[in-house]
Formats: C-alpha cells, sequence, structure tokens
C-alpha cells in the first residue's frame, strides 16, 4: 500500500500523516515513512527519539557526489541520471518499532527547477520506495506533488489531501487534484480536519463535492499541545485515533 499525504500548510497534514503511520504501526505492518515536506518534521510528530538529529537525504552531500558522481550544489554538467539508491531506504533510515523513517530535505531551485545531482537522487530514491519496496510506504509531501512522476503515480494506492474549513485550503485541494491529473494520478480522497461542528463538516462537502471523503478529524485541544509539547498526537487522549483506524480499514 503507497500513501501520499498533501494539503496546505498549517492544515495538519504532519500530524494526520504521524496518526496513520502509528496506526499502522500498531497493526503490525511494516511501514516506510517519508518525511517530503523540508518544513515539516515528521520524524518528531511520529514520536523518533532525538528527531531532530535526522539529516536529510538532500544534505548528505558526500553520499549524493558517490552516487551521482557530481558534486552537490552545481547545476548542469554531467552526472548519472539513474544513481543507485535501491540500498538507501534500510542503511539510511532511521528506525521506530516497525517503522522506517527517511527525511528528503529541500534543494535549493534557482529559476524555475533544478536540474542538479540532489533533486535526480531523490527523484530516483522515491521512484524506488514507490514501485519496489513491499512495505506500506506513507509519504508526507509537501502542498504539491513535485516528487511524484507519471511512472511512480501509478503505482500510489492514494493520494489523500488534509483540508480544513476554509478558502484556502479547498483552493489548494483543487490544486492539488489538477495536478494529479496531469501525471495521470486519479485516486485521490479527502481528509477534513479541525472540525468543530456538523457545520464545518458540511462546509467541506459543499465546497469539495467531487471528492472522496475519508473521514473527519476533531478540533481538539490535546492534540495542539502534543505539538507544543514535543509529543507525538498518536500517544495523546483523542477521538482522533479512532477516527485515523476507521480510514484505514476504508483505504485496505
Amino acid at each position: 500500500m503507497k500513501l501520499a499525504i498533501s494539503g496546505k500548510g498549517g492544515v495538519g497534514k504532519t500530524t494526520f500523516s504521524a496518526m496513520l503511520i502509528r496506526a499502522l504501526n500498531a497493526q503490525g505492518k511494516k511501514v516506510l515513512a517519508i518525511d517530503a515536506d523540508p518544513d515539516a518534521n515528521l520524524a518528531a510528530a511520529v514520536g523518533v527519539p532525538d528527531a531532530d538529529k535526522v539529516v536529510p537525504i538532500s544534505e548528505m552531500k558526500d553520499m549524493i557526489f558517490e552516487r551521482t558522481e557530481a558534486k552537490p550544489g552545481t547545476i548542469g554538467g554531467f552526472f548519472k541520471l539513474n544513481p543507485k539508491v535501491d540500498d538507501l531506504p534500510d542503511s539510511l533510515s532511521v528506525k521506530f518499532e516497525n517503522i522506517k523513517l527517511m527525511r528528503l530535505g529541500g534543494v535549493k531551485k534557482g529559476g524555475a527547477g533544478c536540474i542538479c545531482p540532489e533533486s535526480t537522487l531523490l527523484k530516483a530514491l522515491v521512484t524506488h520506495i514507490v514501485l519496489a519496496r513491499n512495505e506500506v510506504v506513507v509519504m508526507d509531501m509537501e502542498a504539491g506533488i513535485e516528487h511524484l512522476g507519471r511512472g511512480t503515480a501509478k503505482a500510489v494506492d492514494k493520494l489523500i489531501v488534509v483540508v480544513e474549513p476554509g478558502r484556502r485550503s479547498i483552493d489548494t485541494a483543487e490544486h492539488i487534484r489538477k495536478l494529479a491529473s496531469e501525471i495521470r494520478l486519479e485516486a485521490i480522497a479527502v481528509v477534513g480536519n479541525k472540525i468543530r461542528s456538523e457545520k464545518d463538516e458540511a462546509f467541506l462537502r459543499k465546497y469539495l463535492p467531487d471528492f472522496e471523503f475519508l473521514g473527519f478529524l476533531p478540533y481538539d485541544d490535546a492534540l495542539i499541545e502534543a505539538d507544543l509539547n514535543g509529543l507525538s498526537p498518536y500517544d495523546v487522549t483523542s477521538s482522533a485515533g479512532t477516527r485515523v483506524e476507521e480510514m484505514i480499514e476504508k483505504i485496505v
């Protein structure tokens, strides 16, 4: 099962990703968790000890040079477009119970895009993870889906967009669906987060009528406190945990 999680910054995308990962782990499944959002810290949300010490792959300059035969930070020139990456999920991930976690990190772009050793290696790594790994894969993406290509999109079982009651969140969901359609990724579902009442739920259903809804998570002070105290949202008492387990049943 390969799942990609996206959504506007601040909607609780990483909180949901972490709870999904931990719930799958609690079911005894082996999970490969990929932090593909440079602005998030999935390791801390999952509850990985010393999460701040997890080094992003994009900052492992010696390894990138070894695999691509080009110096990180360079643009253009000659380097391997198909670097060896099949051993990286096992050798470079941090382990927590049944979970392996990798932090991809960001690539500093020049102009509109980046043809550079770092981005080439990350793209090859994501392709391998989606197409060749046999664990459950959960990818916490940026507000877009730029790590996914047309070839990998076919193997993603579900792109889950986390939304909150608000126009900007809805606009982002529509934008993500447009990007997904361009790479023929049609299996898209929505999770409503920070729901305070039936009115919030109705608002999302009204303005996202063509989306499949996996479910809704409540606005819960316990989840906010967990983040402030450096705890995993999965480790606090909240009805959100049960809701996530119900969503897993729908996905399976």
